[in-house]
C-alpha cells in the first residue's frame, strides 16, 4: 500500500516535469537553432561565439549551471548594485525552465548542425540554380529536410530532458522528484518513496522511448519499406 501511496504521491509533479521539459525543449530549438547556423558561418565572430557557447554548456554539469541561475545571479546582482539593490527569482519554476533551456540547446545545436550538413549539397546548388537567396534556402529547402532527419534524436533529448529535471528538486520546484523527496520526510518511509518517483519515471519515458525507436525506424531510409497489398478481382 505504501509503495502505491508512493506511486500516487510522485504523480502529482508529473503536469510540473512536463510543463519545464517541453518549455525548455521549445527554448532549446530556438537557441539550436541559432548556434548552429552561428557555428557554421562563414564569419569570425558568429563562429567564435557558437563554439564558445556550446563547448561552455556542454563541458559543465546541468546541476552547476542550475546553481548559477538560481544563487549566483542573484548575488551577482546584490554585488553589482552595492547592496542597493536585490533580486529574486519568482516563480522560482523560471530558473528550471532557463537552465534547462540553455542546456538543452548546447546539444540540439550540434544535432541541428548535423541535420544541416546530411542534406544533400545538390539541393543548394539547385535552389541557387533557381534563383533563391542562401536565406530562402536555408529556410525552405535545407531546414524542413535537416529537421525531418534529426525528429528522432530530438525526440531523445525530450526524453533525456525530462529525466534531468529530477535535478530542480534541489532549488525547491516542486516536480516528480520533489513530490516523493517531501513525502519521504513527512511520513519518514523512503524507500516507498522514491520507488514510486522511478515507476512514474519509467511510466513517462518508455513509452516515449518506444516512439523515438518507432520514428528512427519509419524515418529510416535503408529500411524495406512495406508493400501494398493489391486488391483481388
Amino acid at each position: 500500500m505504501d509503495y502505491l501511496t508512493g506511486i500516487a504521491t510522485a504523480a502529482h509533479g508529473i503536469g510540473m516535469t512536463l510543463y519545464v521539459t517541453v518549455c525548455a525543449i521549445l527554448i532549446g530549438i530556438v537557441i539550436g537553432l541559432v548556434m548552429a547556423l552561428c557555428k557554421m558561418s562563414r564569419h569570425a565572430v558568429p563562429k567564435i561565439i557558437g563554439n564558445v557557447y556550446i563547448e561552455v554548456v556542454r563541458g559543465t554539469p546541468l546541476f552547476v549551471q542550475i546553481l548559477i541561475f538560481a544563487y549566483g545571479i542573484p548575488y551577482l546582482v546584490t554585488a553589482v548594485s552595492g547592496g542597493t539593490a536585490s533580486f529574486n527569482w519568482k516563480p522560482i519554476v523560471i530558473v528550471g525552465i532557463l537552465a534547462c533551456g540553455l542546456n538543452s540547446g548546447a546539444y540540439l545545436a550540434e544535432i541541428i548542425r548535423s541535420g544541416i550538413q546530411a542534406v544533400n549539397k545538390g539541393q543548394s546548388e539547385a535552389s541557387r540554380s533557381l534563383g533563391l537567396t542562401s536565406g530562402q534556402t536555408m529556410r525552405y529547402v535545407i531546414l524542413p529536410q535537416a529537421f525531418r532527419i534529426i525528429l528522432p534524436a530530438m525526440a531523445n533529448e525530450f526524453v533525456t530532458l525530462i529525466k534531468e529535471t529530477s535535478i530542480l528538486s534541489y532549488i525547491g520546484i516542486v516536480e516528480i522528484t520533489r513530490e516523493g523527496m517531501l513525502w519521504a520526510a513527512r511520513d519518514f518511509k523512503s524507500f516507498p518513496a522514491y520507488i514510486g518517483v522511478a515507476i512514474v519515471y519509467m511510466c513517462l519515458t518508455i513509452p516515449l522511448s518506444r516512439l523515438v525507436a518507432y520514428l528512427e525506424k519509419r524515418m529510416d531510409p535503408s529500411a524495406p519499406k512495406m508493400k501494398k497489398r493489391k486488391p483481388g478481382i
